[in-house]
């Protein structure tokens, strides 16, 4: 007899209370569900209404392909993800991975568990300088690499700015001496963007329904970034902000001659 899947919407901090619960998992679909309808020590993962496939005000056609996309520094790590509850994190995410067919939207690969390749979503902003907002308008579904690629600055934190220029070069087909332009051109706009405190537009999201924690206010931002991308590196507290030599002598040579 077939057993009735009721899908659940269960943050991984909370995956041993959902199985000490009676959840179980599918390890294809990547999701709890409860075995059977009535099970009242489940009903807090039951999820919510569904997530419209196209956002209110989403351009699709925002970002395509696969490119450095430098958040400034001011918004590191105060992103949509940190101001969204896991639930609803998860319901979110999964609507843009289903959407794109569990296939990353630059390269077209999916998620290989071997090759440590997943999929991640990735926000596209748009940016109003006269008026100083940064507004959500894309989310994206790209896999591990092209998400390393595009968060150019953060793998060169974690050592992967080798890489991270390889897979844009295979990607792209961009040659080297392109590739590094294209590098040192994202971290002079990062730069440009990265001198104004911008203030968040996440109307995309609460049309639909998610509540959003504020995030911190502009000036604490960059406070935020430092402090965690020290953690990240493992440094002290005076660990700076990625710098555009850590691209590669190659890129500012590139950037000066072009």
């Amino acid at each position: 007899m077939a057993v009735e899947r009721i899908w659940l919407d269960v943050p991984f901090a909370e995956k041993n209370a959902a199985k000490a619960g009676g959840a179980r998992w599918d390890g294809t679909a990547r999701r709890w569900y409860a075995p059977r309808a009535g099970m009242a020590d489940l009903e807090r993962w039951t999820p919510g209404a569904d997530i419209p496939e196209l956002l209110p005000g989403e351009d699709r056609s925002l970002g395509g392909g696969l490119f450095v996309d430098l958040v400034p520094s001011s918004c590191w790590f105060t992103n949509v993800r940190s101001c969204v509850a896991q639930k609803d994190w998860d319901r979110l995410r999964r609507t843009i991975y289903d959407r794109a067919g569990n296939r990353c939207e630059a390269c077209g690969a999916g998620q290989d568990r071997e090759a440590k390749r997943w999929l991640e979503a990735h926000e596209r902003w748009t940016y109003d300088d006269a008026t100083q907002v940064q507004t959500l308008k894309r989310l994206i579904c790209l896999c591990t690499d092209c998400h390393t690629v595009t968060h150019f600055g953060f793998a060169q934190i974690r050592g992967l700015a080798p890489q991270a220029r390889a897979h844009l070069m295979k990607v792209t087909r961009m040659t080297g001496a392109q590739a590094d332009l294209h590098i040192a051109s994202a971290f002079d706009l990062w730069q440009a963007r990265s001198r104004i405190a911008w203030t968040l537009d996440l109307s995309m999201l609460t049309a639909v329904g998610i509540t959003l924690a504020p995030p911190p206010d502009a000036a604490a931002r960059a406070d935020v970034a430092r402090r965690t991308l020290a953690d990240e590196a493992g440094a002290g507290p005076s660990s700076g902000l990625p710098r555009q030599s850590g691209v590669s002598a190659r890129a500012e040579a590139a950037r000066r001659s072009g």
